[in-house]
């Protein structure tokens, strides 16, 4: 809604709603009355329209030659209808529900640990990086492992196979034959993949930094990775 508009509209009825009384007690001609009462019935479906987007319970109704009292309290509704249009766009703002936030230091120590430093210099795109480097290197050392890294690491770690001599691999805890559980095992491996190849390997290889938000989004990927393999267990 154009609410500029809607309120010049109301302000320019309410004048000529102050000049309409006038003219009824003051020394104006009865020419200057009806040229008065004909703009006022011209202009009143619009501002009928206006008050019905504003509030559908806020009318005017006049009759051919509208009292005082008609006048009154037609002058009454276009003031406060032009209270709720000023103020429509505050109450948006201003009176909507507090909304949730991430709290960056609450996430996992493996990712805010190494981020929040480079964060702090406001470096997001490498603070992103150093957190996806420090899930890297607990994995490596949860698993023993240091010929993988990265999204290949993740593979063979988050891998349903079985385990072989120098590939161990991590479980969801829980009862492996239970479907919920291997499907969180599925999941877990498509997040870590997803993780590496769609954000960290653009931190380490792209050039300009992220947007605050984008980082933290990023960062909060990486923390319910991170949660997830210091939750798995190790099985050999």
């Amino acid at each position: 809604m154009d609410r500029h508009w809607m309120c010049q509209r109301l302000e320019a009825f309410d004048a000529l709603l102050v000049k309409y009384a006038a003219s009824a007690h003051g020394p104006l001609l009865m020419r200057r009355d009806h040229m008065l009462r004909r703009e006022m019935h011209r202009a009143e479906p619009t501002i009928q329209k206006i008050l019905e987007c504003i509030d559908p319970q806020l009318k005017i109704d006049f009759a051919t030659s509208p009292s005082l009292r008609a006048l009154y309290h037609a002058r009454v509704t276009i003031k406060t209808a032009l209270g709720i249009c000023e103020d429509m766009e505050n109450w948006k703002t201003r009176l909507a529900p507090d909304s949730p936030y991430l709290i960056a230091d609450q996430l996992h120590p493996w990712v805010w640990d190494a981020a929040r430093t480079l964060w702090e210099s406001k470096h997001y795109r490498a603070a992103v990086h150093a957190a996806a480097t420090s899930i890297n290197a607990r994995l490596q050392n949860k698993l023993g492992r240091r010929d993988l890294s990265d999204a290949k690491l993740v593979q063979e770690a988050l891998s349903d196979k079985t385990p072989e001599p120098g590939k161990p691999r991590l479980r969801i805890p829980g009862d492996q034959t239970d479907p919920g559980v291997q499907t969180r095992q599925r999941g877990a491996l498509q997040l870590g993949q997803g993780a590496y190849f769609a954000l960290r390997n653009p931190a380490a290889h792209e050039t300009g930094d992220l947007a605050e938000q984008e980082a933290l989004e990023q960062l909060a990927t990486f923390s319910v990775l991170a949660r997830l393999i210091d939750t798995c267990q190790v099985v050999t």
